[in-house]
């Protein structure tokens, strides 16, 4: 385990596209979405997971129960993907580097983590940021440097990750990675396309 990478699994949001239920406790192989996701996070032995829960928050948490979890509830998720990011760094202040994990992408694995962990604890220099890349396309998770992204993670608004203030920048380190780090699933029929996959 490295203390000096933390997990930060978002899972407030109220995931308007799949309808009135919580996506991220849609069932997939017999377990709800979120809880892949958490899986993967504490079977990758890195430093502290933590989840930001919001809607549902509750029904999550039970979701959720028997795992070495923090959780940390976001008053605000009604107001975007943003205020999430910014409490879960919060509540994360011991890890230089944060993996930042989409509750509903099933198919990342511990194996995806350690991997950008890896590539982030080997860098010289430090990057901002390992941001796994399919096919040309970026995708999630992301490992973020705390030092170096703080100040713009504090100022971001909305319902805006970390994407746009990596763009910008040169210090971003892409890793190819399978089709797991662009696959997620939004809507009911995603859900129901996947368990036939």
């Amino acid at each position: 385990m490295s203390d000096r990478i933390g997990i930060l699994l978002l899972a407030a949001g109220r995931g308007t596209r799949f309808g009135q239920a919580s996506k991220m406790l849609g069932t997939l192989d017999g377990k709800p979405l979120v809880r892949h996701a958490a899986e993967s996070a504490v079977a990758a032995k890195l430093g502290p997971v933590a989840v930001v829960i919001g809607a549902h928050g509750a029904a999550i948490r039970q979701a959720l129960a028997g795992l070495d979890l923090r959780f940390i509830d976001n008053p605000a998720y009604a107001d975007g993907l943003s205020t999430s990011l910014r409490c879960g760094l919060d509540a994360l202040p011991e890890p230089d580097g944060i993996i930042v994990m989409l509750g509903d992408m099933p198919r990342v694995r511990p194996s995806h983590l350690a991997t950008l962990a890896a590539a982030f604890l080997a860098a010289d220099p430090v990057p901002a940021a390992i941001v796994p890349v399919h096919r040309g396309v970026r995708g999630n998770p992301v490992l973020l440097n705390r030092a170096l992204l703080a100040p713009d993670l504090a100022s971001l608004t909305g319902d805006h990750g970390a994407g746009r203030l990596l763009a910008a920048r040169t210090d971003v380190v892409e890793w190819e990675m399978d089709a797991a780090v662009t696959f997620d699933i939004d809507t009911k029929a995603a859900l129901i396309a996947a368990a036939h996959a």
